[in-house]
């Protein structure tokens, strides 16, 4: 048992501003849910850039590896509106979060995925008009920065742990 619940693990998803303001945070958590992940923390919020920061250049370099303009143009998109920030639970939650959402540039992205299905903007052409890349969702990259992330966006007593039916056909 030990080894299959180290197999259950949780993420971080962000439904980035457009999402919010096109009206398609539904659709986006369908996804989620239809494939047996299971909400134990979700809450909106309009994070300022400190938060921002921490989570983009503390935990995933963005600074370190794309520069300073790449930050600030992510941060002005962000700071455009409220998000809605969840932890998701299944087993290789990870992953499966990725894979479902897809590539981070929108126009590489397949069908099927969140940002094939519902985007399509590439790098070079936000990169042209000085803006950060509108796609839709952040999804942690790794287990270890799940951990980190989730910890930086939810104080451990808005987790929660429940059963769901769900369980019984996906873990």
């Amino acid at each position: 048992m030990g080894k299959e619940k180290d197999l259950v693990e949780r993420s971080l998803v962000v439904l980035k501003p457009d999402t919010v303001q096109r009206g398609i945070v539904g659709e986006i958590i369908t996804r989620f849910e239809r494939v047996g992940l299971k909400i134990v923390g979700m809450k909106m919020v309009m994070p300022d850039e400190d938060q921002y920061r921490a989570h983009y250049e503390d935990i995933g370099q963005m600074i370190t590896r794309r520069g300073e303009q790449a930050f600030r143009y992510n941060l002005s998109y962000m700071m455009t509106g409220p998000v809605i920030a969840m932890c998701l639970e299944g087993v290789e939650a990870v992953p499966l979060v990725r894979k479902i959402v897809g590539p981070t540039e929108p126009k590489s992205a397949e069908m099927g995925t969140i940002r094939g299905d519902y985007s399509h903007m590439s790098f070079g052409y936000s990169d042209a008009k000085g803006m950060g890349v509108p796609n839709l969702v952040h999804a942690s990259g790794s287990k270890e920065e799940a951990k980190r992330e989730i910890a930086l966006w939810f104080k451990p007593e808005e987790l929660y742990d429940y059963s769901d039916l769900n369980e019984k056909f996906t873990r």
